[in-house]
């Protein structure tokens, strides 16, 4: 997940550099709703995930 909010993210920046506004703006937008699912995912995998047995 973490790897498409980085994809996003670069095309984001080169499509700005490039004069792309729109395709550089939507890029951004799912690279912000990636990098925001990556996250809720990440804290519930800390909260929920298996724990070792001792």
């Amino acid at each position: 997940m973490l790897r498409w909010t980085i994809t996003f993210l670069v095309i984001a920046i080169v499509a700005g550099i490039l004069g792309f506004g729109g395709i550089a703006g939507a890029a951004a937008g799912i690279a912000e709703i990636c990098f925001y699912v990556f996250i809720v995912l990440f804290i519930v995998s800390l909260v929920f995930g298996k724990r070792p047995k001792v």
